[in-house]
């Protein structure tokens, strides 16, 4: 049995300024099909616009509220939302409030740095020419 827990959990800082855990991903199991990592996003910062080509995410907000912009959509956001963000769809997340938001990522298949791609090209692994929407 493979147990992952947020306290032993190793810590990505980013350079828009939070802090992610991955919980159970590429580099702490052999798990392929999914994966599920902690985001500590601090107020006044957000997440780089990106998308990426193979994977589905949801992020799951536990603390804190923003704007999540998914595609042409922009929408609220706060504990207890949980928000689909399809495949190829560029996607930011911007903390509005006073506190920190503290959010749940999970990917399908399992996240891979491969697969992120920023708009700015900065921190990508993968191609850069934009996405391509269904």
């Amino acid at each position: 049995m493979k147990i992952v827990n947020v306290r032993d959990a190793s810590v990505i800082r980013t350079r828009h300024g939070s802090e992610i855990r991955p919980l159970m991903d590429r580099t702490t199991s052999t798990i392929t099909q999914c994966s599920i990592a902690e985001e500590l996003l601090p107020p006044g910062h957000a997440v780089v616009p990106h998308f990426h080509r193979e994977t589905e995410e949801v992020y799951y907000v536990l603390e804190g509220e923003g704007l999540m912009t998914v595609g042409d959509e922009t929408c609220t956001v706060g504990s207890g939302d949980a928000i689909l963000i399809p495949r190829n769809k560029v996607h930011s997340l911007a903390n509005t409030g006073l506190s920190v938001m503290k959010i749940v990522l999970v990917c399908g298949p399992a996240f891979s740095r491969a697969d992120e791609n920023f708009l700015d090209g900065a921190e990508s692994t993968g191609a850069c020419d934009g996405p391509n929407e269904p």
